[in-house]
């Protein structure tokens, strides 16, 4: 019998293949993406420190809108990209967790990079 694979658990070894091979740093620490069906988050992580420096999700109560659309990953990129210059980051190793770089990760990531964030 033909068994099919989970995909959360293939991207979760496609995402701990890539992480074996990045690391942030506190100069460019790593912006990590995180997608469920209902809402997205973003995270800038020092992973020498072990810190979260900044963060943003459709969870919080700022945010307006549907939280599991493009234009929502769009806003998420935006607001993570904003708060990153508050404190001083401009560079950051992009993580996609695994995620293919289409849709919402990618309106995401040009949003980040439109708003300043180089990667």
């Amino acid at each position: 019998m033909i068994t099919k694979q989970d995909k959360n658990q293939v991207r979760k070894k496609r995402h701990a293949r890539v992480r074996s091979k990045i690391t942030g740093t506190a100069e460019r620490p790593r912006l990590n993406v995180f997608r469920s069906n209902k809402n997205i988050y973003a995270q800038i992580i020092d992973d020498v420190a072990g810190v979260t420096l900044v963060s943003a999700s459709t969870q919080e109560t700022a945010f307006e809108g549907a939280g599991s659309n493009v234009d929502a990953a769009a806003k998420i990129g935006e607001t993570i990209a904003k708060r990153a210059a508050e404190k001083n980051i401009t560079a950051v190793v992009f993580d996609r967790g695994g995620y293919l770089y289409h849709g919402r990760v990618k309106a995401l990531a040009e949003a980040a990079r439109e708003n300043g964030l180089e990667f």
